[in-house]
Parts: C-alpha cells; sequence; structure tokens
C-alpha cells in the first residue's frame, strides 16, 4: 500500500520565496555592475545572452519574461555599450541573433566571480552544520528550479 506523502507545511513557500528575493538582491549588486552603470534588467539580459547564446530575439524575450519592445531597447542599449552584438540569423535572415562580446562575456564573468566572492564569505561565517544542511537541501532547490522553469 502507497504511502501518503506528509501534508505540506502552508509557511515553507513564503519563507523560501522570501529568502531566495532577499539573497538575490544581496547578491544582484556588484562593484562590475555598478561600475558598467547597468540596471537590473540589462544585467539579467547579458547574463542570459552570455549563458544561452547565440539566442533569438524572441527566445530571449521569453527566456527573460520581457514584451519585444523593451527587450529591443535593452539590447540596443547593450550593444552600443560593446556588451551584446546583434546579427542576422543565418538560418532565417529575417530574424535576429544576439551573442555577447568579449567585454560583455568579460563583465558577466567578473559579476559572477563578485557574487561568489560575497557568497562564499557569508556561508564561512555559518556553522559547518548548517553549511552541511544546504549542501544537503541543494538537489532539492535545484530539482524545484527546474520544475518552475517548466511551467506551473
Amino acid at each position: 500500500m502507497p504511502t501518503a506523502s506528509p501534508a505540506l507545511d502552508t509557511d515553507i513557500a513564503p519563507r523560501l520565496r522570501a529568502s531566495v528575493m532577499r539573497l538575490h538582491r544581496r547578491l544582484r549588486h556588484t562593484a562590475a555592475g555598478a561600475s558598467a552603470g547597468l540596471t537590473p534588467t540589462r544585467l539579467a539580459v547579458l547574463h542570459t545572452v552570455v549563458r544561452a547564446g547565440p539566442i533569438r530575439l524572441s527566445e530571449l524575450a521569453a527566456e527573460e519574461g520581457i514584451n519585444p519592445t523593451m527587450l529591443s531597447r535593452v539590447v540596443g542599449d547593450l550593444t552600443d555599450s560593446g556588451l551584446l552584438d546583434r546579427v542576422s540569423d543565418p538560418d532565417d535572415r529575417r530574424a535576429a541573433l544576439v551573442t555577447a562580446t568579449g567585454a560583455g562575456r568579460q563583465l558577466a564573468r567578473r559579476m559572477r566571480r563578485e557574487r561568489t566572492d560575497v557568497l562564499m564569505v557569508a556561508l564561512s561565517a555559518l556553522s559547518s552544520a548548517d553549511r552541511r544542511r544546504l549542501e544537503q537541501a541543494l538537489p532539492a532547490l535545484e530539482q524545484l528550479a527546474d520544475a518552475l522553469k517548466a511551467g506551473p
């Protein structure tokens, strides 16, 4: 006979959401990003293009949840800043592909490194037991992130 899953504690979802958002806000601000003068939206688009590029504008809009008009402005600003390149898709000349320039990849790497360093300092301040619990929770958090990416 299958065993029933225990009831979901309704306090978990809001606490997890609030914790993830606080972590995100505190890690989002980096010296590299500030010196580049980029908004959170521009930073997010840059990171997505670095990770997934070359990427079509339509795919980028869907990935970032940004309307195409706003995305076109953001990509234009990042292109003008020398962080992205916009080229015609060789498979469909009507579509455009966006790729990161060397400067864009370098800035994204610097920001990732700064965020990782900040997180490492904060993690080192935790007890070894708390660090172990976080490590044990990672597979479940990664699975949760994948499930949310697939949709509700």
